[in-house]
């Protein structure tokens, strides 16, 4: 994980509509970057629609909030329309990013070895710097501790 109090690096990639998002775009406002291993699976899903039920508070505390996984454009679009997920999903198919964020590697799954994202979040401030992290994420319930974590912060969220 990239420590708290370090610079976020700066990305830029395909949403669910194929249109490219910027994290330097958002400089000025806080913003949830959470990886997730794949679309529409059990705790992906569990997580994105933890996102989308309270999608509205994170909105009233003006955080934006950003799921990114390896997955296809075509996959997060079909994933946000059945879930009816009101943020944006990024595609990062070749885990640049997620590597960038200590969040891509080596995965062990059923007797198979392969390289796929972790369930990874972090929280970035105005200013670019990460000022919460949260490693190998419970899916149950995550975003609704971001939010408490966040209403924690000696900042105005």
């Amino acid at each position: 994980m990239l420590e708290t109090g370090t610079q976020a690096p700066d990305f830029a990639l395909p949403d669910q509509n194929g249109e490219t998002v910027s994290l330097s775009d958002h400089r000025g406002e806080f913003v949830v970057v959470y990886f997730y291993p794949r679309a529409d699976t059990p705790g992906c899903t569990t997580e994105a629609c933890g996102f989308r039920d309270t999608y509205d508070e994170f909105g009233e505390r003006g955080v934006s909030v950003f799921g990114i996984s390896d997955d296809s454009v075509s996959d997060l679009e079909s994933f946000a329309a059945e879930y009816d997920l009101p943020f944006r999903l990024l595609s990062d198919e070749g885990g640049e990013v997620a590597s960038a964020y200590d969040s891509y590697g080596e995965k062990n799954m059923f007797g198979n070895t392969f390289d796929g994202v972790f369930r990874n979040t972090y929280v970035i401030d105005p200013d670019g710097e990460i000022v919460l992290t949260y490693e190998g994420v419970d899916a149950e319930g995550h975003a609704a501790t971001i939010l408490t974590d966040l209403d924690g912060l000696d900042a105005d969220v």
